[in-house]
């Protein structure tokens, strides 16, 4: 098959959640003997740096991009505001993007589209002038809720009311468009049940797959299990929800265990964070190596209180064999059993009886992580899972 993947976003390098999620499916799929055509948004937030990506995978991958100003803008903001718009879709409409599409389109023939997220959504009518393809939008994460979840979250009351108002018109527009593809690509059960109930269209999960060979259970050196947290300060649940932990359950945990240290890995660190710096908080900024930050640590926090989709840095610390602390909504997506294979924590109390354990119940850590391990090589194979994607769009060009 020829298929082209349209993203919101760089695929390489996969260093975050969403790119990885991209890069799996993209290398995967080749791998599988089929040959891949990209097109990306390159952002002020992403930017295309040539540099940063081999010359084979530009080779394989024929990765073009086309640079969109993703920055918010007031104006813009307003404007989607009374006319009831979405403005996170607003910001990736492009006549650059659109114009270098349609050049794609006329140039090759393909049997698949894959459409990576909503946000690319104002081009099906592009393609469907200019292609006779078949179009499937690969959902990331299930995108209004996300912003559902964070006004629920936020005691700004304008705040609240931006945010509901960005998660309604984000869900009507998600809404509007699912009979516009031919089906959807979930990345989690959770999610396929969702748009289930929403849509016709055939609806098929293909979670995040690893490679097992690049995944051996890792032991650590430290002598005091420390805790760890890794992600995006750029994107607003992991702020947030960092941001909650440091203030409300990091000073009980302190308490009781002075010596605990708590490493955080991210890049652009911003000035609050940066003012909290301490003996026992240490900063680490951006890591070149996630897999090798993860593996030399113990205990990975992850206290998202909004989000959706499935968080691909747990999949990975639990390949890796780690204690993982993660909210219900963070773990959301995730086959796990609370107790046996993660640990689930809403509240500063749970927090610091899940932590407890992790430091004072002998063999505990290296249990739960056996078990996470275990749990990950079952069902997060990247093979299977692209094998199971080729054949379901095998069916549907015959």
């Amino acid at each position: 098959m020829k298929i082209l993947f349209l993203c919101n976003k760089l695929p390489y390098p996969p260093n975050e959640g969403g790119s990885m999620a991209m890069n799996m499916m993209i290398e995967g799929v080749l791998q599988a003997g089929h040959q891949v055509k990209v097109l990306a948004v390159s952002s002020n937030k992403y930017p295309f740096n040539p540099s940063q990506i081999p010359e084979d995978y530009l080779r394989k991958t024929q990765l073009e991009t086309v640079f969109i100003d993703l920055s918010s803008r007031f104006f813009p903001a307003l404007y989607c505001f009374f006319l009831r718009k979405s403005y996170h879709v607003h910001r990736f409409i492009s006549k650059d993007f659109e114009n270098k599409l349609i050049q794609i389109l006329r140039d090759h023939e393909f049997d698949i589209i894959q459409v990576e997220t909503v946000f690319l959504t104002p081009y099906l009518k592009t393609i469907a002038k200019y292609s006779k393809s078949k179009v499937f939008l690969r959902a990331h994460n299930i995108e209004h809720l996300i912003w559902k979840r964070l006004a629920e979250n936020t005691k700004n009351p304008f705040r609240k009311i931006y945010l509901d108002h960005l998660s309604v018109q984000l869900k009507n527009y998600e809404i509007d468009h699912l009979d516009k593809y031919y089906g959807i690509v979930c990345i989690s059960k959770v999610d396929a049940e969702y748009y289930k109930n929403l849509t016709q269209e055939p609806v098929i999960t293909a979670t995040f797959g690893i490679n097992p060979e690049e995944y051996s259970k890792s032991l650590t050196t430290e002598k005091m299990p420390s805790l760890f947290f890794i992600g995006a300060m750029n994107w607003m649940p992991n702020a947030e929800g960092l941001k909650w932990f440091l203030s409300d359950v990091w000073p009980a945990i302190y308490e009781a265990f002075p010596k605990l240290n708590f490493h955080i890995a991210c890049k652009e660190i911003p000035a609050w964070l940066k003012a909290l710096e301490s003996d026992n908080i240490q900063l680490v900024g951006k890591v070149e190596n996630a897999k090798d930050f993860i593996s030399s640590r113990s205990i990975m926090i992850v206290p998202l209180h909004s989000g959706s989709g499935i968080r691909i840095k747990i999949i990975e610390g639990m390949a890796l064999g780690k204690a993982i602390i993660s909210t219900t909504i963070g773990a959301e997506g995730i086959d796990y059993e609370n107790g046996k294979n993660i640990l689930i924590a809403d509240t500063k109390d749970e927090f610091v009886t899940q932590i407890r354990k992790c430091i004072e119940v002998e063999n505990f850590i290296h249990n739960l992580g056996t078990e996470a391990h275990k749990t990950i090589m079952a069902n997060h194979h990247a093979k299977t899972i692209i094998g199971d994607l080729l054949s379901f769009y095998q069916t549907k060009i015959k």
